[in-house]
């Protein structure tokens, strides 16, 4: 018989007098984990003095419409006009929207398209050239290690805005860290150039079609992504011992 004793805490999820922590979601969503403590330690190594917190790890589910606005007024709104123009725009391409778009989500009065990853290119393309939509910029993209969230364990999220209809929302693509392969679309907005080479480097994500898809804070031969969630944190070796700094003109070209 094992003595293992679940650890006993607050829940936020659960316990009624914590809805004045942040984040709360309540039951909706997608449930991918639970995390104990602040950090989820989970070898006895939590200093925080939370170590009797139990939060469940907890993804945004989708939304139902209407959508409504960043004002967060209920009714048909802002949101629903740019799902709206999004379908439309993708129909007249030959495209089904449910084949793009795998789910939207509203969270936090923000708007999340989730986009099959092959279709991210083309999905950019239409917000970008669009009329109705003209998200003109792409303000960078974010990598997210999610090991709990089987199947789509690594996370590229894109941060669009619309400097005509002064509008912002996300795209947001996800692969398996068996195939951490996601289409690049410097083409479409070139300013992501540095951006998916963070993010390569950091998480490990390979952005198909980049010009020069190299590490960019790490050394090139440098082993393992620093920002994944099972990256060690602690202990690492030095492993810039003996290195050599090439010369000026024997480094390797950034572009």
């Amino acid at each position: 018989m094992s003595d293992h004793k679940e650890p006993v805490g607050a829940n936020p999820d659960q316990d009624v007098n914590a809805n004045n922590l942040p984040g709360q979601r309540g039951d909706a969503g997608e449930v991918i984990g639970t995390r104990r403590g602040m950090f989820g330690a989970n070898n006895g190594g939590d200093t925080t003095g939370y170590d009797g917190l139990v939060r469940t790890v907890r993804l945004p589910g989708a939304s139902s419409r209407p959508y409504g606005g960043p004002d967060g007024a209920a009714g048909y709104g802002v949101f629903d006009e740019i799902a709206d123009e999004l379908e439309g725009a993708l129909d007249e391409q030959g495209l089904l929207p449910e084949n793009a778009i795998e789910k939207t989500v509203v969270d936090r009065r923000e708007l999340t398209f989730h986009i099959a990853r092959e279709h991210l290119p083309r999905v950019a393309r239409t917000l970008r050239d669009d009329p109705a939509l003209r998200f003109e910029l792409c303000t960078g993209v974010s990598g997210v290690h999610f090991p709990g969230d089987k199947g789509r364990e690594l996370h590229a999220v894109y941060h669009l805005r619309s400097i005509t209809h002064n509008r912002l929302i996300r795209l947001e693509v996800s692969a398996p860290d068996a195939d951490p392969h996601v289409p690049s679309i410097v083409d479409v907005y070139p300013t992501n150039d540095w951006h998916e080479r963070e993010v390569y480097d950091f998480f490990g994500l390979i952005f198909d079609g980049h010009p020069a898809l190299t590490r960019i804070m790490m050394p090139d031969d440098w082993q393992g992504f620093p920002q994944r969630k099972d990256y060690p944190l602690g202990g690492i070796p030095v492993e810039y011992k003996g290195a050599q700094i090439p010369a000026p003109d024997q480094r390797r070209s950034y572009s």
